[in-house]
């Protein structure tokens, strides 16, 4: 199997302050969420040598402002196809969270269901979070994936099964736990964030990330990291220490690779 299939990526941005994705292959190059403005995601895309022109589609997640802040924008300056499930779509259109966008660019990517586009498969399925119908997606060409995987509080044995041996996760490190206990945000806050429609801490990211992991898996990245519950380093450490302990070679085998909430990661090949 040749290993550059022209499926490649890069997560633009991830953290609590807005979150996006991009992804290519040899026929289509797709967005997932747009949690920033439009001029900043622009931005990123230059970072990694991309025109936003050549997008074809933006999905989106859920209708939390850190993952659709820019929607709007790009869909209405781009012409770009959007999908995200009827539920979520219900919701953003009914409280008007993203202005007018032309009834022919918005598509419906039902949770649980698998759509092609040209030579890529998406899978979509429902993870645990405190929105209308959160659903994350798993990419796939040429017996290569990378599944997107944050805003969840849990990860259940269904979600393992769908997302169980990719080459590549975006792994939700969201919060250190006694940092969120001792931190600035309210109680009620905190307790959404800790409940199980909240958001994986560093150590239940890594737990995760083992969980699924298997012999294709090459590359784990950390995930919408709280800029006031948590540091870089200590997301990293978790995560390396607890597979290393568990006999995974972090060296050579799987790396753990820092994302940032303010600039694009390098594109990589699948």
């Amino acid at each position: 199997m040749n290993e550059n299939n022209g499926f490649k990526y890069s997560i633009l941005a991830s953290g609590s302050t807005g979150n996006s994705f991009y992804l290519e292959t040899p026929q289509k190059k797709i967005i997932v969420d747009a949690g920033l403005s439009g001029k900043k995601i622009e931005s990123l895309m230059s970072e990694i040598g991309r025109d936003i022109h050549d997008v074809d589609a933006l999905l989106i997640t859920h209708e939390h402002s850190d993952h659709i802040k820019g929607m709007g924008v790009l869909a209405r300056k781009y012409g770009l196809d959007v999908y995200a499930n009827e539920q979520t779509w219900s919701e953003i259109d009914s409280k008007n969270m993203v202005g007018k966008i032309a009834d022919e660019q918005k598509h419906i990517f039902e949770m649980g269901k698998t759509i092609t586009f040209g030579d890529l498969d998406i899978e979509s399925f429902g993870v645990s979070h405190d929105a209308i119908a959160p659903q994350f997606y798993r990419f796939m060409k040429d017996h290569k994936s990378f599944v997107l995987l944050t805003d969840t509080g849990y990860v259940s044995d269904r979600m393992r099964g769908v997302i169980e041996n990719a080459d590549a996760y975006l792994m939700e490190s969201n919060h250190e736990v006694e940092m969120l206990r001792n931190g600035p945000y309210p109680w009620s806050t905190k307790q959404r964030i800790l409940s199980d429609r909240g958001h994986l801490s560093n150590e239940d990211g890594a737990a995760a990330a083992f969980d699924v992991l298997g012999n294709q898996t090459k590359r784990i990245f950390l995930g919408h990291l709280s800029l006031h519950n948590n540091i870089k380093e200590l997301a990293h450490m978790t995560m390396d220490g607890y597979l290393q302990q568990h006999d995974v070679d972090t060296k050579r085998e799987v790396h753990v690779i820092d994302t940032s909430h303010e600039h694009a990661t390098k594109l990589y090949d699948i």
